[in-house]
Protein backbone atom coordinates (compact mmCIF):
# COMPACT_ATOMS: atom_id res chain seq x y z
CA UNK A 1 0.00 0.00 0.00
CA UNK A 2 1.26 3.28 -1.24
CA UNK A 3 1.91 5.97 1.35
CA UNK A 4 -0.40 8.39 -0.12
CA UNK A 5 -3.05 5.19 -0.24
CA UNK A 6 -2.60 4.48 3.38
CA UNK A 7 -2.60 8.48 4.48
CA UNK A 8 -6.21 8.61 2.81
CA UNK A 9 -7.48 5.45 3.88
CA UNK A 10 -6.36 7.13 7.53
CA UNK A 11 -10.28 7.73 8.19
CA UNK A 12 -11.59 4.65 7.02
CA UNK A 13 -14.31 2.82 9.85
CA UNK A 14 -12.84 0.07 11.95
CA UNK A 15 -16.29 -0.86 12.49
CA UNK A 16 -17.91 -0.92 14.89
CA UNK A 17 -15.94 0.22 17.91
CA UNK A 18 -18.09 1.84 20.25
CA UNK A 19 -19.47 -1.10 21.42
CA UNK A 20 -16.10 -2.75 21.30
CA UNK A 21 -14.17 0.00 22.91
CA UNK A 22 -14.94 2.15 26.23
CA UNK A 23 -13.36 5.02 27.90
CA UNK A 24 -13.53 3.06 31.28
CA UNK A 25 -11.33 0.61 33.56
CA UNK A 26 -11.56 -2.54 35.57
CA UNK A 27 -11.87 -1.98 39.31
CA UNK A 28 -8.74 -2.93 41.51
CA UNK A 29 -11.54 -6.00 42.47
CA UNK A 30 -11.74 -6.76 38.65
CA UNK A 31 -11.22 -10.25 37.04
CA UNK A 32 -8.78 -10.27 34.60
CA UNK A 33 -10.24 -8.82 31.18
CA UNK A 34 -11.45 -11.38 28.57
CA UNK A 35 -9.33 -11.68 24.99
CA UNK A 36 -11.91 -8.86 23.63
CA UNK A 37 -11.12 -6.54 26.60
CA UNK A 38 -7.33 -7.40 26.96
CA UNK A 39 -4.69 -6.78 24.19
CA UNK A 40 -6.56 -7.51 20.88
CA UNK A 41 -7.28 -3.89 19.67
CA UNK A 42 -5.22 -0.98 18.21
CA UNK A 43 -3.94 1.32 15.68
CA UNK A 44 -2.40 1.90 12.36
CA UNK A 45 0.19 -0.28 10.18
CA UNK A 46 4.51 -0.83 9.28
CA UNK A 47 5.15 1.71 6.59
CA UNK A 48 7.74 3.77 6.11
CA UNK A 49 10.93 4.77 8.32
CA UNK A 50 8.97 6.23 12.04
CA UNK A 51 9.41 9.95 12.21
CA UNK A 52 9.76 10.09 15.27
CA UNK A 53 13.61 8.96 15.27
CA UNK A 54 13.19 5.46 16.61
CA UNK A 55 12.98 2.02 14.68
CA UNK A 56 13.46 -0.17 17.21
CA UNK A 57 11.52 -2.10 20.36
CA UNK A 58 11.31 -3.15 23.77
CA UNK A 59 11.96 -6.84 24.72
CA UNK A 60 11.91 -7.10 28.45
CA UNK A 61 11.01 -10.50 30.63
CA UNK A 62 7.11 -9.55 31.40
CA UNK A 63 7.94 -10.20 35.20
CA UNK A 64 10.37 -6.79 34.78
CA UNK A 65 7.07 -4.93 35.77
CA UNK A 66 6.00 -4.36 39.29
CA UNK A 67 8.93 -4.96 40.72
CA UNK A 68 8.32 -4.19 44.56
CA UNK A 69 9.76 -1.21 45.97
CA UNK A 70 12.94 -2.42 47.51
CA UNK A 71 14.11 -4.02 44.21
CA UNK A 72 13.03 -0.75 42.64
CA UNK A 73 15.68 1.15 45.10
CA UNK A 74 18.28 -1.34 44.50
CA UNK A 75 17.56 -1.03 41.04
CA UNK A 76 17.82 2.91 40.84
CA UNK A 77 20.63 3.12 43.22
CA UNK A 78 23.01 0.52 41.38
CA UNK A 79 22.08 1.95 37.96
CA UNK A 80 23.64 5.28 39.75
CA UNK A 81 26.93 3.95 40.69
CA UNK A 82 27.71 2.35 37.58
CA UNK A 83 29.60 4.09 34.70
CA UNK A 84 27.76 4.93 31.76
CA UNK A 85 28.47 4.26 28.29
CA UNK A 86 27.43 6.47 26.85
CA UNK A 87 27.20 10.16 28.65
CA UNK A 88 25.57 12.42 25.64
CA UNK A 89 27.39 16.25 25.27
CA UNK A 90 30.72 16.01 23.54
CA UNK A 91 31.93 12.74 23.68
CA UNK A 92 31.04 11.65 20.52
CA UNK A 93 30.69 8.41 18.63
CA UNK A 94 31.41 5.32 20.50
CA UNK A 95 32.34 1.58 19.06
CA UNK A 96 30.48 -0.58 20.34
CA UNK A 97 31.14 -4.74 19.43
CA UNK A 98 28.21 -6.60 18.19
CA UNK A 99 27.81 -9.66 20.69
CA UNK A 100 24.97 -11.48 19.67
CA UNK A 101 22.09 -11.75 16.42
CA UNK A 102 18.57 -13.04 17.45
CA UNK A 103 16.11 -13.44 14.56
CA UNK A 104 13.17 -12.39 16.20
CA UNK A 105 10.38 -12.76 12.93
CA UNK A 106 10.56 -12.26 9.23
CA UNK A 107 11.98 -8.58 9.32
CA UNK A 108 13.48 -8.42 13.09
CA UNK A 109 15.74 -8.83 14.77
CA UNK A 110 17.60 -8.05 17.99
CA UNK A 111 20.97 -6.81 18.41
CA UNK A 112 23.59 -7.23 21.27
CA UNK A 113 26.35 -4.45 21.68
CA UNK A 114 28.92 -5.10 24.08
CA UNK A 115 29.43 -2.26 26.09
CA UNK A 116 33.48 -1.44 26.69
CA UNK A 117 33.08 -2.63 30.45
CA UNK A 118 31.31 -5.38 32.12
CA UNK A 119 30.22 -2.90 34.87
CA UNK A 120 29.17 -0.37 32.93
CA UNK A 121 25.14 0.34 32.16
CA UNK A 122 24.54 1.98 28.73
CA UNK A 123 23.35 5.73 30.49
CA UNK A 124 20.16 5.77 28.05
CA UNK A 125 17.45 7.23 30.35
CA UNK A 126 13.50 6.92 29.56
CA UNK A 127 12.14 8.81 26.46
CA UNK A 128 15.78 9.40 25.12
CA UNK A 129 17.40 7.51 22.39
CA UNK A 130 20.91 6.61 20.75
CA UNK A 131 22.12 7.71 17.23
CA UNK A 132 23.86 5.08 15.02
CA UNK A 133 26.35 5.67 12.30
CA UNK A 134 28.03 3.98 9.67
CA UNK A 135 29.44 4.84 5.98
CA UNK A 136 28.78 2.81 3.04
CA UNK A 137 32.02 2.35 0.88
CA UNK A 138 30.24 4.09 -2.47
CA UNK A 139 29.18 7.18 0.46
CA UNK A 140 30.23 10.48 0.31
CA UNK A 141 28.81 11.17 3.61
CA UNK A 142 28.28 8.89 6.50
CA UNK A 143 24.59 7.14 7.17
CA UNK A 144 23.42 8.03 11.02
CA UNK A 145 19.67 7.13 12.08
CA UNK A 146 18.52 6.67 15.55
CA UNK A 147 17.46 4.00 17.94
CA UNK A 148 16.32 3.16 20.89
CA UNK A 149 17.75 0.63 23.07
CA UNK A 150 15.38 -2.44 24.01
CA UNK A 151 17.71 -3.27 27.20
CA UNK A 152 16.96 -1.79 30.76
CA UNK A 153 18.53 1.30 31.61
CA UNK A 154 20.17 -0.70 34.56
CA UNK A 155 21.39 -3.83 32.40
CA UNK A 156 24.88 -3.83 32.73
CA UNK A 157 27.90 -5.03 30.14
CA UNK A 158 25.22 -4.55 27.10
CA UNK A 159 22.79 -2.58 25.12
CA UNK A 160 20.27 -4.13 22.73
CA UNK A 161 18.52 -2.54 19.47
CA UNK A 162 15.35 -4.24 18.19
CA UNK A 163 15.37 -3.52 14.71
CA UNK A 164 13.44 -3.74 11.91
CA UNK A 165 14.35 -4.08 8.23
CA UNK A 166 13.18 -1.50 5.88
CA UNK A 167 13.15 -2.29 2.28
CA UNK A 168 16.19 0.32 0.68
CA UNK A 169 16.35 1.46 4.17
CA UNK A 170 20.71 1.63 4.70
CA UNK A 171 21.08 1.51 8.07
CA UNK A 172 18.38 -1.10 8.73
CA UNK A 173 20.04 -3.35 5.94
CA UNK A 174 23.15 -2.73 7.10
CA UNK A 175 22.58 -3.75 10.95
CA UNK A 176 20.75 -6.47 9.43
CA UNK A 177 23.88 -7.78 7.27
CA UNK A 178 26.18 -7.44 10.29
CA UNK A 179 27.53 -10.45 12.23
CA UNK A 180 28.83 -10.83 15.71
CA UNK A 181 32.50 -9.70 16.11
CA UNK A 182 31.68 -6.51 13.67
CA UNK A 183 31.47 -2.99 15.54
CA UNK A 184 28.78 0.05 14.64
CA UNK A 185 29.28 3.57 15.72
CA UNK A 186 26.90 4.88 18.52
CA UNK A 187 26.15 8.11 20.53
CA UNK A 188 23.67 9.14 23.17
CA UNK A 189 21.79 9.38 24.65
CA UNK A 190 19.31 12.32 23.12
CA UNK A 191 16.78 13.07 25.46
CA UNK A 192 13.23 13.84 24.68
CA UNK A 193 10.17 14.16 26.72
CA UNK A 194 11.10 15.00 30.52
CA UNK A 195 9.07 12.63 32.46
CA UNK A 196 8.81 12.04 36.45
CA UNK A 197 6.62 9.95 38.41
CA UNK A 198 2.57 11.47 38.10
CA UNK A 199 3.27 14.24 36.02
CA UNK A 200 0.31 13.40 34.17
CA UNK A 201 -2.95 11.65 35.73
CA UNK A 202 -3.92 10.10 32.50
CA UNK A 203 -1.35 9.95 29.27
CA UNK A 204 -2.60 8.25 26.01
CA UNK A 205 0.32 7.01 24.10
CA UNK A 206 -1.08 6.62 20.13
CA UNK A 207 1.61 4.33 17.80
CA UNK A 208 1.60 2.97 14.54
CA UNK A 209 4.37 0.98 13.58
CA UNK A 210 7.57 1.18 15.18
CA UNK A 211 6.61 4.14 17.10
CA UNK A 212 5.72 1.73 19.66
CA UNK A 213 9.29 2.10 20.97
CA UNK A 214 9.47 5.39 22.85
CA UNK A 215 5.61 4.11 23.90
CA UNK A 216 6.87 0.98 25.27
CA UNK A 217 9.71 2.61 27.25
CA UNK A 218 7.43 5.11 28.65
CA UNK A 219 5.18 2.47 30.26
CA UNK A 220 8.21 0.25 31.61
CA UNK A 221 9.38 3.26 33.21
CA UNK A 222 5.73 3.93 34.94
CA UNK A 223 5.20 0.55 35.63
CA UNK A 224 8.28 -0.73 37.32
CA UNK A 225 8.54 2.42 39.79
CA UNK A 226 5.89 1.59 42.45
CA UNK A 227 5.17 5.62 43.28
CA UNK A 228 3.86 6.53 40.04
CA UNK A 229 0.45 6.13 39.70
CA UNK A 230 -0.41 7.20 36.15
CA UNK A 231 -3.27 5.73 34.28
CA UNK A 232 -2.28 4.81 30.38
CA UNK A 233 -4.19 4.04 27.68
CA UNK A 234 -2.33 2.78 24.43
CA UNK A 235 -3.45 2.63 20.96
CA UNK A 236 -0.98 0.74 18.90
CA UNK A 237 -1.34 -1.23 15.36
CA UNK A 238 0.50 -3.09 12.61
CA UNK A 239 0.51 -4.46 9.32
CA UNK A 240 -0.06 -7.61 10.05
CA UNK A 241 -0.58 -9.87 13.27
CA UNK A 242 3.17 -11.31 13.21
CA UNK A 243 4.29 -7.57 13.15
CA UNK A 244 2.72 -7.28 16.32
CA UNK A 245 6.10 -7.18 18.83
CA UNK A 246 5.82 -7.09 22.77
CA UNK A 247 2.25 -8.34 22.68
CA UNK A 248 2.87 -10.61 25.38
CA UNK A 249 4.67 -7.66 27.31
CA UNK A 250 1.81 -5.66 27.26
CA UNK A 251 -0.59 -8.25 27.96
CA UNK A 252 0.90 -8.78 31.23
CA UNK A 253 0.86 -4.87 31.75
CA UNK A 254 -3.12 -5.24 31.17
CA UNK A 255 -3.71 -8.14 33.25
CA UNK A 256 -1.47 -6.64 36.31
CA UNK A 257 -2.71 -3.21 36.27
CA UNK A 258 -6.27 -3.57 34.52
CA UNK A 259 -7.15 -0.50 36.56
CA UNK A 260 -4.28 1.41 35.11
CA UNK A 261 -3.70 0.70 31.61
CA UNK A 262 -5.40 -0.86 28.70
CA UNK A 263 -4.20 -1.39 25.21
CA UNK A 264 -6.01 -1.23 21.53
CA UNK A 265 -4.75 -2.80 18.65
CA UNK A 266 -5.90 -2.47 14.68
CA UNK A 267 -4.11 -4.98 12.10
CA UNK A 268 -4.45 -3.48 8.40
CA UNK A 269 -4.45 -6.79 7.74
CA UNK A 270 -6.32 -9.09 10.27
CA UNK A 271 -6.57 -12.78 10.18
CA UNK A 272 -9.99 -14.38 9.85
CA UNK A 273 -10.43 -14.92 13.59
CA UNK A 274 -8.98 -11.34 14.83
CA UNK A 275 -11.00 -9.92 17.51
CA UNK A 276 -9.77 -6.73 17.71
CA UNK A 277 -10.16 -3.31 15.07
CA UNK A 278 -9.80 -3.61 11.52
CA UNK A 279 -8.00 -1.13 9.18
CA UNK A 280 -6.46 2.02 10.60
CA UNK A 281 -6.74 4.78 13.10
CA UNK A 282 -10.08 6.46 13.52
CA UNK A 283 -11.16 9.96 14.72
CA UNK A 284 -14.33 7.76 16.63
CA UNK A 285 -11.84 5.00 18.39
CA UNK A 286 -9.30 7.90 19.76
CA UNK A 287 -12.83 9.40 20.75
CA UNK A 288 -13.99 6.23 22.45
CA UNK A 289 -11.08 5.33 23.94
CA UNK A 290 -8.31 8.47 24.73
CA UNK A 291 -8.65 10.67 28.14
CA UNK A 292 -11.02 13.49 27.19
CA UNK A 293 -9.47 16.84 26.58
CA UNK A 294 -10.85 18.46 29.55
CA UNK A 295 -10.08 16.07 31.53
CA UNK A 296 -7.39 17.26 33.88
CA UNK A 297 -3.55 16.92 33.39
CA UNK A 298 -3.59 14.74 30.70
CA UNK A 299 -0.92 14.35 27.98
CA UNK A 300 -1.18 12.47 24.65
CA UNK A 301 2.27 10.98 22.78
CA UNK A 302 1.79 10.70 19.04
CA UNK A 303 4.61 8.58 16.92
CA UNK A 304 4.16 6.39 13.70
CA UNK A 305 5.27 6.76 10.16
CA UNK A 306 4.18 10.13 8.16
CA UNK A 307 1.08 9.24 6.92
CA UNK A 308 -0.15 8.79 10.30
CA UNK A 309 1.48 11.24 11.79
CA UNK A 310 -0.16 13.46 9.37
CA UNK A 311 -3.45 12.97 9.98
CA UNK A 312 -3.81 11.85 13.80
CA UNK A 313 -1.31 15.38 14.95
CA UNK A 314 0.57 16.51 12.26
CA UNK A 315 4.87 15.68 11.83
CA UNK A 316 7.32 17.64 13.72
CA UNK A 317 9.51 20.32 11.86
CA UNK A 318 12.27 19.45 13.88
CA UNK A 319 13.43 17.44 16.36
CA UNK A 320 13.46 20.51 18.54
CA UNK A 321 10.13 21.89 16.78
CA UNK A 322 7.03 20.02 17.67
CA UNK A 323 5.83 22.06 14.88
CA UNK A 324 1.30 22.78 14.18
CA UNK A 325 -1.01 20.22 15.92
CA UNK A 326 -3.67 19.62 13.20
CA UNK A 327 -5.14 16.43 12.04
CA UNK A 328 -8.08 13.97 14.63
CA UNK A 329 -6.03 15.17 17.74
CA UNK A 330 -7.00 18.63 16.83
CA UNK A 331 -10.61 17.68 15.18
CA UNK A 332 -11.35 16.46 18.76
CA UNK A 333 -10.36 19.61 20.63
CA UNK A 334 -6.83 18.55 22.03
CA UNK A 335 -4.47 21.36 21.92
CA UNK A 336 -0.69 21.94 21.34
CA UNK A 337 0.07 21.78 24.95
CA UNK A 338 -1.61 18.40 25.44
CA UNK A 339 0.22 16.84 22.83
CA UNK A 340 3.22 15.49 22.17
CA UNK A 341 5.18 13.98 19.03
CA UNK A 342 8.66 11.92 19.67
Amino acid sequence: MSLFVASRCAFRAAAPVKRQFARRYATEQASKPTPQSSSNYGAWFAAAAVVCGVSAYFVVPAGTFGATEAKAKEAAASAVEAKKALTGGDQGFVSLKLEDVETINHNTKRFRFKLPEDDMVSGVTTTSAILTKFKPAEAEKPVIRPYTPTSDEDARGYMDLIVKKYPNGPMSTHMHDMVPGQSLEIKGPLPKYPWAANKHQHIGLIAGGTGITPMFQLCRAIFNNPADKTKVTLVVGNVSEEDILLKKELAHLENTYPQRFRAFYVLDNPPAEWAGGKGFITKELLKTVLPEPKSENIKLFVCGPPPMMNAISGNKKSPRDQGELVGVLKELGYTPEQVYKF
